[in-house]
């Protein structure tokens, strides 16, 4: 059996390896998530997940380390976790009868070898009021999500449609993850019983 690591402190992604019935440790990566100067959203999420999954691998070389980050980007503009209420007020207004991309980075570590990719899902909102969009602000579910919504809680009735991974959304592409740790030398068939 390999162990697994999630260098992560994510609830969400907590609940998504759990609901595959994995058995994992989390370890807080503790990396800033700070973005490079001129650094495309695509790159900033794919960077950040392999230094968080890196950070954890030194400590636990053996084991299979997933690091992870989400960033969603309206027309290439990345929007992050909202400081206070009006500034999640101002990115669900941004983001009402639009489309948006959700990205998350994938980092698989283990002992010197490091793997990354990039999931990215096309998410369009319903044309929101005023009185909606405060509605839901109100309910403080965005308040420690990019892009200030949770498509997995009561955010899901600002979406009205998705193009691509629903699980990238909420912030773990498990497909992308499965064919990461298939390169690691775990095959599909066998991932259900490795990580048991």
């Amino acid at each position: 059996m390999t162990s697994l690591v999630l260098a992560s402190i994510s609830p969400r992604r907590k609940s998504l390896l759990t609901a595959l019935g994995w058995k994992f440790h989390v370890v807080d990566p503790a990396v800033g998530e700070t973005n490079g100067d001129g650094e495309l959203p695509k790159d900033l999420c794919r960077r950040l997940a392999m230094e968080k999954a890196r950070a954890v691998s030194l400590k636990y070389p053996g084991e299979l380390v997933i690091g992870a980050d989400t960033i969603v980007a309206l027309e290439g503009e990345p929007l992050g976790k909202p400081k206070d209420e009006k500034e999640a007020l101002k990115m669900i207004r941004s983001l009402s009868g639009r489309c948006h991309d959700v990205m998350t980075g994938i980092a698989v570590c283990q002992k010197d070898r490091c793997l990354v990719d990039v999931e990215v899902t096309r998410v369009k909102f319903r044309p929101l009021s005023s009185c909606e969009i405060g509605a839901y602000v109100s309910t403080g579910e965005g308040r420690d999500k990019a892009g200030a919504y949770a498509i997995q809680g009561k955010g899901a009735l600002l979406v009205s449609e998705i193009q691509g991974c629903y699980f990238n959304v909420v912030g773990l592409p498990l497909y992308r993850l499965s064919l990461l740790i298939d390169r690691f030398g775990i095959p599909l068939s066998r991932q259900w019983e490795e990580f048991r």
